[in-house]
């Protein structure tokens, strides 16, 4: 098991390499941030990545996420659903999180509205890019965005503030950086279209292996994982 020292090195490592990135790109550090991926972990970890300051925890699947923020409680953490969001998951689901990076479908927008409505919430959302194209990853084609935004805004308990993108499984650095590059230019696109209603603040792209790249082509936020809990 992997200790709250090297956790707490790792994650003094990781905002090292984002402030330098960030000062790169010509930002301040902290205008991104880390979302602390702990999908691989349990709950007794988790408390040592929050422990050591990170209090941005991401989690792929809704089940582990209900599970981690009943038996956690603490109300500084905010906590982010990376992955997947099933319809019939989302009732369970809105009360817990601080922002869903994955609205992937008008469907499940249809039904965020409906449980947010009957919750009396607001939910803040990225609308998630299949940027590279891989067709094992969902996500709206960056055609189809600003019409799915359009709809999207239809609704009057989801708050849109900004796009989620991951960069292709097989794509080599140059290709990354092109499709890290390319959401930028998307966001910029959409912000001058519908600055008006929405922030479009937020840029969520990178992981692990490319997080710094991602934020010197304009990520506000970054979700590592295993760099948090490498030995």
């Amino acid at each position: 098991m992997v200790s709250a020292e090297r956790i707490r090195d790792n994650l003094q490592r990781i905002n090292a390499r984002v402030a330098g990135a960030a000062e790169k790109s010509g930002r301040s550090p902290d205008q991104v941030r880390v979302v602390a991926v702990c999908k691989y972990v349990d709950s007794e970890i988790t408390e040592k990545v929050i422990n050591s300051g990170a209090l941005d925890i991401g989690e792929n699947r809704p089940q582990q996420l209900w599970q981690k923020a009943e038996s956690i409680g603490s109300p500084e953490v905010k906590w982010h659903l990376i992955g997947q969001l099933q319809s019939n998951k989302v009732k369970r689901t809105l009360p817990l999180i601080t922002l869903l990076h994955s609205l992937d479908r008008l469907k499940l927008a249809k039904a965020i509205e409906q449980h947010a409505m009957q919750l009396d919430l607001t939910v803040d959302a990225l609308v998630q890019v299949n940027v590279s194209g891989d067709t094992s990853k969902s996500g709206f084609h960056p055609a189809e965005v600003e019409s799915a935004i359009e709809q999207i805004l239809e609704y009057q308990h989801i708050k849109v503030k900004g796009l989620m993108a991951m960069a292709g499984l097989g794509s080599d650095a140059v290709t990354t950086r092109r499709e890290f590059e390319s959401m930028r230019l998307l966001q910029n696109r959409l912000q001058d279209r519908f600055g008006g209603q929405l922030s479009f603040s937020e840029l969520s792209m990178g992981m692990s292996r490319d997080y710094e790249m991602a934020i010197e082509e304009g990520a506000t936020m970054v979700r590592v994982g295993s760099e948090i809990f490498r030995e």
